[in-house]
C-alpha cells in the first residue's frame, strides 16, 4: 500500500511512529496511550491540520527518536552515574576518512563536555559506555534504517547494556558541510539523547527532531539544550582556589630564571610549552608547570627538575597517547617518559638530529601530536616540519612555512597542545584554537585562560 494510494493512513503512520508517545504514563506497566489523529498533528505544533505546511514538516529528515512533548528529558529522567564515559566507532561510513569521523565525533561530544562536569575517551576495543556504527537497513536492533532521507540516526537513552548507543544511517551522504547530512549536527544531536535528553518544542534548539544545516564553523550548545543537559548533570564548574604546590616550595638549588608562579593569571602570560599527560593539561613556564587535572580542583605549579630530575626547562613537548610516551625538549636534546613516571625512558637523551631535524636546529619551539592523523608537528622559527609516529621518520616536503599551511595562527607557535580534537597553538599570550578538519581557527583565547583565571 504506498503512500501515493492512501495518503491519510501513512501520514497517520507517521505519527504513530514519532508522535503517539504523548500518553506515556507512570504505572508499573508503562502504557503508551495513543493519541487521536488530530492531536498528533496539534502535537508537532506546525499547523494543526493536514495542510501543505505540515506535509513537508514530515518529509524532512529528522532524528529516528519518538517525540515526546510534555518532558526535556526521558521519563525517570535516566542519567549516566560516573564522569568519565568511553565511547568506541565500531563501523565507519565510506562517505568520510576514519580521522574525520574520528574528530567530528570528539567535537560532537565536547559541545557536551564545555558545559557539563562529563568527560568523553574514544576507545578502540571492548565494550565502551556508548557504541556507535554506521550501517544502513537492518543494523541488529529493532529500528531498521529507511534508506536515504527520513530516519538519519537513533540513540538509547542512559542505561546499562545498550544504553547510550547511536546508529546512524549509511545511506545519508554523511559530511562535515552544508552538503549532504552534516555529522556534527546529527551526532551531536542523538549524543543528546545518549546522555538522556528528549526532543525539544523549541526550533532553534539542536534536539528539535527534525534536521536543518546550520552554520558549524564555532558552533556551540544551544541555550535550550544546554539548560536541559545541565539540569541533569548540573554545569561545568570553574573552581578559584589558589595553586596547590605538588613539591615543597622551598628549593636548596634556586632556579636562576624568575619563578612565574605570580604570573599565572597574568593577561600577558606567555607558556614556553604545553601538552596533555593522560588527559590532565601541563603548562611550561622558566622551569616550572602547572598542571590542570581533569579529577582534582585548583592547579598545581611544580618545578620541572623536581619530577623530572635530568630535565631543567622544557621549550616543547607533547604526548603520544597510544604508547603511553611523553616527550620532553630541552635545547637539542629531548626526553622519553612514561606518562607519569619519574624516570627516563633508556636511550634518553637523544639528540633533535634523531628526529631527521638538521643539525642547524639548535632548539624546538613547540611540537604537537595529532591523533587523527598520526603525525607529530614541530615548530621552529617560522616554520615546521611532520613527523609520522608510525614510520618513525619526518615525512617528505618538510619544512614548511606555517602562516601556508595554519591560516590565522600567527607566523610562528611558541607552545602547542591537543584537547578533545582541537589543536591549541600559542603565540605569546595569544591562543589560537584550531579545528583541524575545516583548517580553520574556530576562537582566539589567551594563554592564561587555562589556569583558571576568568
Amino acid at each position: 500500500m504506498s503512500c501515493n494510494i492512501i495518503l491519510f493512513f501513512c501520514y497517520q503512520g507517521y505519527l504513530s511512529q514519532f508522535y503517539a508517545d504523548v500518553g506515556v504514563t507512570n504505572s508499573s506497566v508503562h502504557r503508551m496511550v495513543k493519541t487521536s489523529f488530530r492531536q498528533d498533528l496539534q502535537t508537532m505544533q506546525v499547523t494543526g491540520v493536514l495542510d501543505n505546511e505540515t506535509v513537508e514538516a514530515m518529509k524532512a529528515p529528522r532524528c529516528g527518536v519518538s517525540d515526546i512533548s510534555r518532558y526535556g528529558h526521558f521519563d525517570g529522567k535516566p542519567r549516566w552515574k560516573k564522569r568519565l564515559l568511553t565511547y568506541r566507532i565500531t563501523q565507519y561510513t565510506q562517505d568520510l576518512t576514519q580521522s574525520q569521523v574520528d574528530a567530528i565525533i570528539a567535537q560532537a561530544f565536547q559541545l557536551y563536555s564545555d558545559v557539563i562536569p562529563l568527560d568523553f575517551k574514544q576507545v578502540n576495543s571492548g565494550t565502551a559506555d556508548i557504541m556507535i556504527l554506521f550501517k544502513g537497513g537492518y543494523h541488529g536492533d529493532f529500528y531498521p534504517f529507511d534508506g536515504a532521507g527520513g530516519v538519519l540516526a537513533h540513540a538509547n537513552s542512559p542505561g546499562w547494556g545498550q544504553g547510550g548507543d547511536t546508529h546512524f544511517d549509511d545511506d545519508e551522504r554523511w559530511t562535515f558541510t552544508q552538503r549532504g547530512v552534516n555529522l556534527l549536527l546529527v551526532a551531536a544531536h542523538e549524543f543528546g539523547h545518549a546522555l538522556g535528553l528528549d526532543h525539544s518544542r523549541d526550533r532553534g534548539a539542536l534536539m528539535y527532531p527534525t534536521y536543518r544545516y546550520v552554520n558549524t564553523n564555532g558552533y556551540r550548545l544551544p541555550d535550550d539544550d544546554k539548560h536541559g543537559v545541565q539540569a541533569l548533570y548540573g554545569p561545568r564548574t570553574i573552581t578559584y582556589p589558589g595553586p596547590e604546590p605538588e613539591e615543597p616550595t622551598e628549593d636548596p638549588n634556586p632556579d636562576p630564571l624568575p619563578n612565574p608562579r605570580g604570573e599565572q593569571c597574568s593577561r600577558g602570560l606567555v607558556f614556553d610549552a604545553a601538552t596533555s599527560i593522560r588527559r590532565d593539561l601541563f603548562f611550561f613556564k622558566n622551569g616550572y608547570y602547572w598542571r590542570k587535572s581533569t579529577t582534582a580542583t585548583g592547579i598545581r605549579f611544580t618545578k620541572v627538575n623536581t619530577k623530572w630530575s635530568q630535565i631543567n626547562y622544557v621549550d616543547a613537548a607533547f604526548e603520544v597517547p597510544s604508547k603511553d610516551v611523553v616527550y620532553l625538549f630541552e635545547g637539542r636534546q629531548y626526553w622519553g617518559i612514561r606518562a607519569y613516571a619519574k624516570t627516563v625512558i633508556s636511550g634518553f637523551p637523544k639528540s633533535l638530529t634523531n628526529l631527521g631535524l638538521p643539525s642547524s636546529v639548535s632548539k624546538v619551539d613547540a611540537a604537537v601530536y595529532v591523533p587523527t592523523t598520526r603525525k607529530t608537528l614541530i615548530f621552529v622559527n617560522n616554520q615546521y616540519w611532520s613527523y609520522d609516529q608510525g614510520r618513525n621518520q619526518m615525512d617528505v616536503g618538510y619544512p614548511r612555512y606555517i602562516t601556508q599551511d595554519f591560516p590565522g595562527i600567527g607566523s610562528k607557535v611558541d607552545a602547542a597542545f591537543e584537547n578533545y580534537g582541537y589543536l591549541y597553538f600559542s603565540d605569546g599570550p595569544r591562543q589560537s584554537e584550531y579545528y583541524l578538519p575545516y583548517r580553520r581557527v574556530m576562537r582566539v583565547l589567551l594563554n592564561y585562560g587555562w589556569l583558571n583565571c576568568y
